[in-house]
């Protein structure tokens, strides 16, 4: 284990929108350092969700991201011989890691010509309450629930 803890490099804020949260969304997007490429794929797709809802992409993106965030999973823990699934909090930086890491995995698997309209696919059922990675959330919650019996094992 390392003595000090590595530092978090500052992410630099998206053009159009000006956020953080798009970049790091982008960098979870991006395959083989193609981030331009990423940029397009998620403006694309944003652009298209506007289309499609008649509301601001970005918005309901945000609304997607939140909705599909998690607030607890279950961690294996050893105890004497057997392994337990035991519910802990979700820390905050890991809810959002898992969102975007979720909304981009369903997007993938999703039907569609294009990369740009699968993740305006997701983005849009995400929004609504509905989607593979909306489902993921709500199972990882259900697991949660179901092993709440394990609590007081806590890591």
């Amino acid at each position: 284990m390392r003595k000090t803890q590595a530092k978090k490099l500052p992410l630099a804020p998206d053009a159009k929108y000006n956020d953080k949260l798009v970049t790091r969304f982008v960098n979870n997007l991006m395959w083989q350092g193609k981030k331009n490429t990423a940029f397009n794929i998620f403006y694309d797709a944003l652009d298209k969700v506007a289309k499609t809802t008649n509301e601001d992409g970005y918005e309901i993106w945000k609304r997607a991201l939140s909705n599909v965030t998690p607030a607890v999973e279950v961690r294996s823990r050893r105890i004497g011989g057997a392994t337990f699934q035991i519910p802990s909090e979700v820390r905050p930086d890991r809810k959002i890691s898992l969102s975007m890491k979720w909304l981009i995995r369903y997007s993938r698997e999703r039907n569609g010509r294009s990369m740009a309209e699968k993740l305006a696919g997701e983005i849009v059922a995400a929004s609504k309450g509905e989607g593979g990675a909306f489902k993921k959330k709500e199972d990882t919650h259900r697991m949660a629930e179901a092993n709440k019996a394990f609590a007081h094992f806590k890591v």
